[in-house]
């Protein structure tokens, strides 16, 4: 019997082991591992394909506007050149939305990015603002 996939929407950010909430889209968690083509001395007829460095895609956040200063402080470390490293992780839950199903363990992320809510009074949705955080490895759990 078949499982029915995960559902997108139910996931949390955690920062030092922290929720940090109130995150609407989570999205670019990714590697890729550079191919190097190797051609072997005596075998003239192919290429042996070898791995080669990994690189991890910067994951982008989008979140809600409100009074805190967290993540906009932990980008102005990035800013005047110090950025604070930190260890976290994007938590997917089952559909019950307590039970955890899957995590990923990102180490060494700091915020590389930022980009303000569009602001537009012809509306009333909520102020998005989002981030882009960059890491050095990531694990799932």
């Amino acid at each position: 019997m078949a499982e029915d996939p995960y559902r997108a929407f139910i996931f949390a950010l955690l920062i030092a082991g922290v929720n940090a909430g109130g995150f609407v889209e989570c999205n670019g968690l990714g590697a890729d591992v550079d191919v190097i083509a190797y051609r072997e001395a005596g075998a003239n007829q192919g290429i042996r394909h070898l791995p080669g460095q990994v690189r991890f895609r910067p994951l982008t956040l989008r979140y809600g506007l409100t009074r805190s200063r967290e993540i906009w402080n932990w980008f102005q470390g990035a800013v005047t050149g110090e950025p604070e490293r930190r260890n976290i992780s994007v938590v997917m839950f089952e559909s019950d939305g307590a039970t955890e199903a899957f995590r990923w363990n990102l180490y060494d992320a700091w915020v590389s990015a930022w980009r303000g809510a569009k602001l537009d009074a012809a509306t009333n949705e909520a102020a998005i603002d989002s981030v882009t955080i960059v890491y050095d490895r990531v694990e799932r759990d």
